[in-house]
């Protein structure tokens, strides 16, 4: 890998989470060429809805660190 890359690894540590989250989306969606609008309307609609569930307290959410432990667990 580059300097210049694990320069870039290294900085995001930095940022705050959601500064974090919103690079991410970025990088990952620079990954794609072709958007798919309906699939990311509905997306952006499932995502809303999840988060209103979570603040009006009729849904619960689990940590993102544990969601992965439990994940590299099944699949490692």
């Amino acid at each position: 890998m580059t300097q210049t890359a694990e320069r870039l690894k290294s900085e995001p540590a930095q940022l705050s989470t959601q500064e974090r989250a919103e690079l991410a989306y970025y990088l990952l969606h620079s990954l794609d060429e072709t958007v798919d609008a309906e699939a990311e309307a509905a997306w952006d609609a499932e995502l809303a809805e999840r988060m209103a569930e979570i603040k009006s307290g009729k849904g619960t959410g689990e940590p993102a660190g544990k969601v992965f432990n439990e994940l590299r667990r099944k699949y490692s």
